[in-house]
């Protein structure tokens, strides 16, 4: 699945311009007694032991991504391998726990705390006494302050990705002694357990050469349970081995080797034995729980498949199918039974080599959490149809984001629940659902909304004679529609458009039926939106603009008639990767094409191949719509305003979107992220984003979907590692158990019931 990079922190902030302006919302779930924020939907997988059980030594093989082109996690080239090499070997003051919230490394941080407000804030962190640098030195005031200015954004020779919080920090000083560092901040911010993690050496970020170039291939002084021992490039491998100088409790790991293996091929892997962890895709997930399943204890063979359902017979044939080849191969027709006898010998072949791959998996199990990351469906908002926001809305509201949620979770045994935030993931304390900005699934409101916006039902733009198509263009273009026309036979570019299966040259159903069955089958819940399992009447409170004018009517019987408007029908671009790994990409957009081709509306599928699809189509702007994926960040007011803030006029003329990929931006939510990250009071930031994000909400920019599932298959005597969910993983306790040891498993979430 297409995942942007390594998070939202991996890029510099962009530039907003502010003007007042109010937009009204529903009043919050966060202004009751019960906090939004929930829980997390989903624990971690990672089969937890205590110290005592698992062994000392060994080396875990990991399976990663790609081996990074750099190891300084501030460059814009990092990865997420960068930020994995990272945990293991440097400092972090802070860490994220099960629910995706920043607690205290002690490790490294005895305490951290505003001691002063005013006239200006001021942090002072309290070290370790034991931390010290690999080469000796003690961690301290030098390498936060030669941090800080590497970062601060003042000295342009440091090529850097980011500068986001220290550039709102004054000073960095040593504080009442050695183990003390004192923070004064020029402007207040409410982010400040962000700054200094990873922590880098002063001999890496005291120079621009340093920072440049010299943490790009080689770390040669750390301060974490592992240190880098090697970036192989050619054995595409980085090797990480025991820090001998780590204060902490001892890595259990004697080498952590990280292989960067596709994913396509990590199975196979799995199978010849040369890894023991690999994070894997949903089509692959069932093969591993298969073979980890319960076996005949005279074949060998799983005793079931996968779900719980029977495994199939010998050959991996039914009893009818295996009869019936008996038959054939035992029968007169001698013919007919040579062939049947030459096909039972293949199929024996491959059942013979399935089960060997089985039986080689069945040291493996599944580890399976949710990851700290949601798709979206994103609306490019710069030009087209899509520029309308009335347009935007009504795509969004003819989403079912329940039934893709449980398109893509249920089948895992996951939770199935569609995403409620922009900005953070249930459980985290900026959560809360502001889906109610926007209203609900209304293919009613949907179709009034584009009514509203000028797009009228009536089929192809062609015209017979006599007739005018429905919203046929101005007179003025009559010719250049004609040329369009001449195209191919029948007017016809050749290009396949989603949602118009099944018609004839009129524009009508091939079998005659009418159109207005595709809504029928929904009933009012579709329909009008006033009947949901949720027992909510949406049909109005959302924000104003977010449904059609009063009094705006709905095209009556026109689910699924085409829509046009000046000559021009309603067909958005909608781009795909087309790797391996995107088969869950490719059935939501299925979903998704279907539900809107109930309102009238049609989608060109393109599919791109993975290396290019972010690059030169979502980064670009090239696309109506798309499936891409965020992370979910600890640190929304910092992290997540370059993704939603409005873009910027750049001094070149062109638009600078930062990481606004949907080119869709208020004035309002720019001055509610600039207020939560200038609020000391949590409460009071944690409100201002969540009304940052019912505002995002409704200008129907990006719609967010489901939270991704984290697949991992893992040697089953392997302990705390696998889908670690919103935690940080904690290298130092990984390890394989003594023999008899049996790590703990977290009992399966349930999936919540189907909506009646």
């Amino acid at each position: 699945m297409s995942h942007v990079g390594v998070g939202p922190r991996a890029v510099m902030r962009a530039v907003a311009f502010l003007t007042t302006g109010v937009l009204a919302v529903p009043a919050l779930a966060g202004c009751t007694s019960e906090d939004p924020a929930g829980k997390p939907l989903a624990e971690q997988d990672v089969a937890a032991a205590a110290r005592a059980r698992i062994s000392d030594g060994g080396t875990l093989r990991w399976a990663v991504d790609s081996v990074p082109d750099t190891l300084n996690a501030f460059q814009s080239d990092a990865d997420a391998t960068t930020t994995r090499v990272a945990q293991a070997v440097l400092p972090s003051m802070y860490r994220m726990d099960e629910t995706g919230s920043p607690v205290r490394n002690p490790d490294y941080l005895e305490s951290a705390e505003v001691v002063d407000t005013e006239p200006k804030q001021v942090v002072v962190y309290k070290l370790n006494q034991q931390a010290v640098w690999s080469d000796g030195r003690e961690i301290g005031a030098a390498d936060f302050a030669a941090q800080w200015r590497a970062l601060s954004g003042k000295d342009s020779a440091y090529w850097t990705a980011r500068n986001a919080g220290y550039d709102r920090i004054e000073k960095v000083e040593r504080g009442a002694n050695d183990l003390e560092v004192k923070v004064t901040f020029s402007r207040p911010y409410a982010d400040w357990k962000a700054l200094f993690t990873p922590l880098y050496p002063k001999d890496v970020t005291g120079t621009p050469d340093a920072f440049n170039d010299g943490a790009r291939r080689a770390l040669k002084v750390s301060a974490g349970p592992f240190a880098v021992k090697k970036v192989d490039t050619k054995g595409d491998q980085v090797v990480l081995t025991g820090n001998p100088r780590w204060w902490g409790e001892p890595a259990k790991l004697d080498e952590i080797v990280l292989r960067a293996v596709p994913r396509d091929e990590r199975v196979s892997e799995l199978v010849a034995g040369k890894l023991d962890l690999a994070e894997i895709d949903p089509e692959t997930a069932d093969e591993v729980t298969l073979a980890a399943g319960p076996r005949d204890p005279a074949t060998g063979t799983p005793l079931m498949g996968p779900g719980g359902t029977p495994a199939a017979g010998p050959q991996g044939r039914s009893a009818a199918e295996a009869l019936r080849s008996w038959a054939i191969a035992n029968g007169s027709d001698e013919e007919a039974a040579e062939e049947e006898v030459l096909a039972r010998e293949e199929r024996g072949e491959a059942a013979a080599k399935a089960r060997r791959r089985q039986q080689a998996l069945s040291g493996f199990e599944l580890r399976k959490s949710l990851e700290p990351a949601y798709t979206q469906l994103a609306l490019n908002g710069a030009e087209g149809p899509l520029a309308d926001e009335r347009v935007r809305r009504a795509v969004a509201r003819a989403l079912d984001r329940e039934e893709l949620a449980e398109a893509v979770l249920k089948p895992l045994g996951l939770p199935a629940e569609p995403v409620g935030s922009h900005l953070a993931l249930s459980g985290q304390p900026a959560y809360a659902d502001g889906s109610g900005a926007l209203g609900e699934q209304n293919a009613k409101e949907a179709r009034a909304l584009l009514a509203d916006a000028g797009w009228v039902p009536g089929g192809p733009v062609k015209k017979k004679d006599g007739e005018e198509a429905a919203g046929a263009e101005k007179d003025e273009n009559k010719d250049e529609d004609k040329k369009d026309e001449e195209k191919s036979e029948g007017g016809d570019d050749g290009t396949y458009i989603v949602g118009e299966d099944g018609k004839n040259k009129d524009g009508n159903n091939d079998d005659g039926g009418n159109d207005d069955a595709g809504d029928a089958k929904d009933g009012a819940d579709r329909e009008s939106g006033e009947k949901h399992s949720s027992g909510k009447n949406t049909a109005q409170g959302g924000a104003p603009g977010a449904y059609a004018p009063k009094g705006t009517a709905a095209p009556a019987g026109a689910a699924a008639a085409p829509l046009a408007k000046d000559g021009k029908e309603l067909t958005l671009r909608f781009v795909l990767p087309s790797g391996p790994g995107s088969g869950t990409l490719r059935t939501v957009a299925d979903r998704i094409t279907d539900m809107l081709k109930e309102i009238g509306i049609g989608t060109r599928i393109t599919k791109v191949p993975d290396e290019s699809y972010f690059k030169d189509h979502i980064a670009a702007g090239e696309y109506d719509l798309a499936l891409y994926s965020w992370p979910a960040s600890a640190f929304p007011a910092t992290d997540a305003r370059p993704i939603y803030a409005k873009p910027v006029p750049a001094a070149d003329g062109s638009l600078n979107v930062a990481q606004n990929y949907t080119r869709v931006g208020t004035d309002q939510v720019d001055q509610l992220f600039d207020r939560a990250l200038a609020t000391l009071d949590q409460k009071e930031s944690r409100d201002l984003l969540r009304k940052a994000d019912s505002r995002i909400w409704a200008a129907a920019g990006s719609v967010p979907l489901y939270q991704r599932p984290q697949l991992t298959a893992a040697r089953k005597n392997l302990a705390n590692a696998g889908a670690f969910g919103f935690g940080t993983p904690v290298y130092e306790d990984m390890g394989f158990l003594k023999k008899g040891a049996q790590g703990s498993r977290p009992t399966a979430p349930a999936s919540p019931s189907p909506s009646s």
